[in-house]
């Protein structure tokens, strides 16, 4: 665990760090071929439950898909999304990264940042517990979507937010929908790596939502690169299947585990 952080630190200002999410063994495994980190993210809310928004996933939820994303990762830094209400207080905070740690064998939590939470980052790292931080646009806090960082000023407070989460032992951070002159400075002033998304290139990595490049989630923000069409991929094989179905073409003799045909 603290060589792959390691890792992670020593590609601040190097090389840039690659970062998805997975929810499951079989994507977790793809990714972890070619990600720097794997994040099991509570946008599983939107991806696989279709809920509106991130806040009903429980602690339960995030400790079974990790268990399943798990068994697919090797060499990929396992990051893991503390959901909301899981850290309102360090004892509360504690008890649940603890949990999570010890039922999933992940190296790392996530917790989104309302301005207040630096003693339960530093409560945390204290008790050799890794956590990656997030500022900017945080779905556990805000409602509303938007871009963060637009004034002189603003970019300034979030470089502050920023700096006492890395002052609190984080060993990364996540820049969120920020403006790139805010990105970019919040990046050059901070010794640990930010990982940017929809925060511009000038982020030290990047991180999307798997469902979301992949076009099977239906979201698109601007933000989001498209890279292939599963969605339309998925239908047609489904469509070749039903037709084949109804067609009596499928299950063929070759479909039958002992090769004879059916009586």
């Amino acid at each position: 665990m603290r060589n792959k952080i390691k890792k992670i630190l020593e590609k601040k200002n190097k090389s840039k760090i690659v970062c998805l999410t997975a929810y499951s063994k079989n994507i977790s495994a793809i990714l972890d071929k070619y990600c720097d980190i794997i994040l099991v993210g509570d946008s599983m809310a939107n991806v696989l439950y279709g809920y509106e928004n991130t806040h009903k996933i429980t602690l339960e939820n995030i400790i079974q898909h990790t268990q399943s994303v798990r068994k697919g990762v090797k060499k990929s830094l396992l990051v893991v999304d503390m959901p909301i209400g899981s850290y309102k207080n360090k004892k509360i905070a504690l008890k649940n990264a603890q949990t999570i740690i010890k039922k999933t064998g992940c190296d790392a939590v996530k917790i989104e940042s309302n301005k207040k939470n630096f003693n339960i980052i530093k409560t945390l790292v204290n008790k050799n517990i890794p956590v990656m931080g997030h500022i900017g646009f945080t779905p556990q806090f805000k409602k509303k979507f938007k871009i963060e960082g637009n004034t002189k000023t603003k970019a300034d407070l979030l470089l502050k937010e920023g700096m006492k989460i890395e002052k609190s032992g984080a060993f990364s951070i996540v820049l969120e929908c920020l403006t790139p002159k805010a990105s970019k400075h919040i990046t050059n002033k901070l010794k640990i790596p930010t990982i940017g998304i929809g925060s511009s290139i000038n982020c030290d990595g990047q991180v999307l939502v798997t469902d979301d490049m992949l076009g099977l989630s239906g979201f698109y923000p601007k933000f989001v690169k498209k890279y292939t069409d599963l969605k339309k991929i998925i239908e047609n094989a489904v469509k070749k299947y039903t037709k084949d179905v109804k067609s009596r073409k499928f299950p063929s003799t070759k479909n039958f585990l002992n090769g004879t045909k059916p009586s």
